[in-house]
């Protein structure tokens, strides 16, 4: 007679795995991040005082971000400091000057449309032939356009910049998110 041996592999608990502190700093950041996300997508002040505080709160919620960032994440620690630095600058900047601050932002904005959408049209014009080139042909003269629009009118680019600002925190949260997540299966399958 033939004996047929099956070997089992149990699962254990969760508390097998250890992933120390950093995967709950960066699953916390990240909720925090996705959270600022919805309230600012869901402001709806159009005071120019009102959204420079907001665009400093963030920029310090930024900051602190960063030097968590510098604690966790291996090497080019000094870029996560640096960052750091300027969001604190920053954000006292857009708590001392609110009316400038706001004006700055719709120029700075604009410059990066500009700067982005002609990267992106003469990136996609090299790639001319390759599958799809186009769509960032069409992606960049968007951004050109938006980059014009942008600084045409400080008044009328207030809810480009919430937008921006709130897509670009709940980027942030995802990534961080996503970051933790893929720290956690590491640590399950490296166990």
């Amino acid at each position: 007679m033939t004996t047929i041996e099956v070997e089992t592999y149990a699962l254990g608990p969760d508390d097998e795995f250890d992933t120390g502190p950093a995967f709950w700093i960066l699953l916390t950041i990240g909720i925090l991040w996705v959270l600022l996300a919805f309230l600012l997508l869901q402001f709806t002040y159009t005071s120019v005082l009102t959204l420079s505080i907001l665009v400093g709160i963030v920029l310090l919620f930024a900051a602190a971000s960063e030097v968590g960032m510098a604690f966790l994440v291996p090497g080019w620690k000094w870029v996560h400091f640096a960052l750091a630095v300027l969001f604190v600058a920053g954000g006292i900047f857009a708590f001392v000057y609110p009316g400038q601050t706001f004006g700055t932002l719709a120029l700075i904005f604009g410059w990066y449309l500009l700067i982005k959408g002609t990267f992106d049209v003469t990136t996609s014009l090299m790639l001319h032939g390759i599958h799809l080139w186009w769509l960032g042909l069409i992606s960049g003269i968007i951004e050109i356009a938006l980059a014009f629009w942008a600084v045409g009118y400080v008044g009328r680019s207030a809810a480009l910049l919430v937008l921006w600002i709130g897509i670009g925190a709940a980027i942030r949260g995802i990534t961080a998110i996503v970051a933790a997540v893929r720290l956690r299966h590491e640590a399950r399958v490296g166990a």
